[in-house]
């Protein structure tokens, strides 16, 4: 996959900077595996080193393609399979938009998107433990760094339910769980 290649079609195939390929219309042949790998820290690794420069990052997050439960990199012609240890984005921050009571979520690899019933919140098990992951473009999910997890733990709200209390959060008319425990 050429690189110089790569982000030429990137660049025609939305209407501007802020436009992402749609990779979900391309269907292109399969020409093999890559030996990269997106950690679950959410750190890019290619052939055993990471990746250190964060626009290569955006621009290769910007075509990753799951089918199934196999993500692939993919452009109008190629499409190269990649290995994800847990999903392909974390959330890294968070923050309220007063005007809106709408929850912006950033991930590591630059996406930002805001919390509601398009990009909602579910709650997955993660290293033995129950965490939030947020639905980010297509069938991809990111999920919720433990920073950010704390703070929003801090800010929810505590709801009873026969012996169990959840902790909800609400983004405008979008309200969600972030976890729960037994009384």
């Amino acid at each position: 996959m050429d690189i110089a290649q790569l982000q030429k079609q990137i660049s025609t195939a939305g209407s501007g900077a802020q436009s992402m390929p749609p990779v979900d219309k391309w269907d292109p042949p399969f020409c093999g595996d890559m030996n990269l790998v997106i950690k679950r820290s959410g750190q890019w690794w290619h052939e055993g080193t990471p990746f250190t420069r964060a626009k290569l990052i955006a621009l290769l997050a910007s075509v990753v393609k799951k089918e199934g439960e196999k993500y692939f990199l993919v452009t109008p012609g190629e499409k190269i399979g990649i290995t994800v240890e847990d999903v392909p984005f974390v959330i890294i921050d968070a923050s309220l938009d007063e005007a809106s009571g709408l929850i912006q979520v950033d991930t590591l690899t630059g996406d930002s998107v805001r919390i509601s019933k398009e990009h909602p919140v579910e709650i997955r098990e993660f290293e033995g433990n129950l965490v939030p992951y947020c639905h980010i473009r297509r069938n991809l999910w990111a999920r919720v760094h433990q920073n950010v997890l704390y703070r929003w733990v801090d800010q929810a709200k505590q709801v009873k339910q026969n012996n169990t209390t959840a902790l909800h959060l609400s983004s405008g008319d979008y309200s969600f769980a972030i976890g729960t425990f037994k009384e």
